[in-house]
């Protein structure tokens, strides 16, 4: 059991906030909120540990709804800053294939993407996993039964390494088994034994202790075909899991037209992905006319301004989003396209280039973004907001220094404010996973010290 106290201010929804009360938490979810957690202490037996948040802001956990955590060893690479989508994937490719895609590359990436993600305040992260070992033989279509009961099971080996990372360090995943050019039946033959492995008999992907979820993600429908989507698809359906994919930035646009003469989310709704089921991430060059279909088909999306800025994608129209219905999470997208993990510089990014595409948004709506809106996106309602019967995942954030005096609200400066901001303490599941801006299940030289010695630069 652990007592939050002292809290200068609690953010408890969007639009929910009460002042200088405690929180109680206990056995992975909060039992107690202000007055409550005073009456809910009162009658509670057993040890308590008591969090002092004295002149600090409690936040939910932010949830990242987009990253690619491999991403996170090869960051500011030459040649990936500046340059057309067409250069990008080259010169990224070129780098996976001299470290070698396998198990113990992403152990070290993801302990890594996923530390910093804690570190910054990020108790949830989908990881949209879309660059796999190269199949072998002369491609998918020509590997016997057995070579491609291998190949799988190398995904799900790289799969496990990835939840482990998670798992080490205390933090929620939601793993995106993706494809990008992926031959169809082999994606689908992965992401099947993925669930097996990862959470076999799970409703809707989820596992029992909510730690760890599945998902399915072709890249988009500049990289995969008609078919994939359908076997992937098909996997969803009989698993219950969500399904995530990318659309509309420039790039994704031009393509879609060249090849098929249509736009990306005409494609995706004669697909059938355009559902309540689906979140798209990016959406930067959308129509007035799309934002009514994506509305209409229950669609989410992941705003990651912190990508599609650098990569010259544009601003993704979010107030025009929201206002016509649509749930928009926050996404930082991979170290390839934006070199950090931190969701909170990208919150303060999103509401500094809204005004740029539509009316402005608010501190506390962005906040919502990267809080309930991702979770939302994510089909986990227990996310991204502080209730009793919610899922014990918050931030404690220092708002009493330098960096915060002369701030007359102190949620709008957990944005304006210190751009860099860092939580004090992190707490997911009811365990403190961050205590005094130090991982409590790691240590940060030995993260780094591993991903230099796999991948030396």
């Amino acid at each position: 059991m652990l007592e939050v106290t002292g809290a200068t201010r609690l953010l408890l929804d969007e639009g929910v906030e009460i002042d200088g009360e405690s929180l109680l938490l206990d056995r992975g979810i909060v039992v107690g909120v202000g007055s409550q957690a005073h009456i809910s202490v009162d009658s509670a037996g057993g040890p308590r540990e008591t969090l002092d948040a004295t002149g600090c802001l409690v936040t939910p956990g932010l949830v990242n709804a987009h990253h690619h955590l491999l991403q996170s060893a090869f960051r500011t690479l030459p040649g990936t800053r500046g340059v057309p989508m067409a250069e990008w994937l080259p010169t990224m490719a070129a780098a996976y294939a001299e470290a070698r895609i396998n198990a113990s590359l992403l152990a070290a990436s993801a302990a890594v993407g996923l530390a910093e993600g804690l570190l910054n305040g990020v108790t949830t992260v989908a990881d949209h996993m879309l660059n796999w070992p190269a199949a072998p033989g002369a491609g998918a279509e020509a590997l016997t039964a057995d070579a491609r009961d291998k190949y799988v099971a190398q995904t799900v080996s790289i799969a496990e390494s990835i939840a482990g990372a998670a798992e080490r360090l205390g933090a929620r995943l939601v793993f995106v088994r993706g494809s990008a050019r992926d031959d169809p039946a082999t994606a689908a033959a992965s992401a099947e034994a993925i669930v097996e492995a990862l959470v076999p008999g799970a409703v809707g992907g989820v596992r029992d202790d909510g730690m760890l979820q599945v998902a399915v993600g072709p890249a988009g429908v500049h990289s995969d075909s008609a078919a994939t989507f359908e076997a992937l698809g098909e996997v969803a359906a009989r698993h219950g899991l969500r399904r995530r994919t990318q659309a509309n930035e420039q790039v994704d646009t031009a393509i879609a037209l060249e090849r098929y003469g249509r736009r990306p989310l005409e494609l995706l709704e004669e697909w059938g992905w355009l559902a309540p089921d689906v979140t798209i991430a990016h959406l930067c060059d959308v129509t007035p006319a799309e934002i009514e279909r994506l509305a209409a088909a229950g669609v989410s999306a992941t705003h990651a301004p912190g990508c599609d800025l650098p990569m010259g994608w544009g601003v993704a129209p979010v107030a025009a989003l929201r206002e016509a219905g649509v749930t928009v999470g926050l996404g930082t997208s991979g170290g390839g396209s934006n070199d950090a993990g931190h969701l909170l510089a990208d919150a303060r990014l999103a509401m500094q280039v809204a005004p740029l595409v539509g009316p402005a948004l608010s501190a506390r709506e962005v906040l919502g973004m990267a809080t309930r809106g991702g979770a939302q996106g994510l089909g986990r309602q227990e996310l991204g907001h502080l209730a009793v019967g919610a899922a014990a995942d918050l931030c404690v954030w220092d708002v009493s220094g330098v960096a915060d005096a002369g701030v007359a609200d102190p949620v709008a400066g957990l944005l304006w404010a210190a751009p860099g901001r860092r939580p004090k303490h992190v707490v997911v599941a009811g365990r403190v996973v961050v205590r005094d801006y130090r991982l409590v299940g790691a240590d940060e030289a030995e993260l780094v010290a591993a991903l230099r010695a796999r991948v030396p630069r």
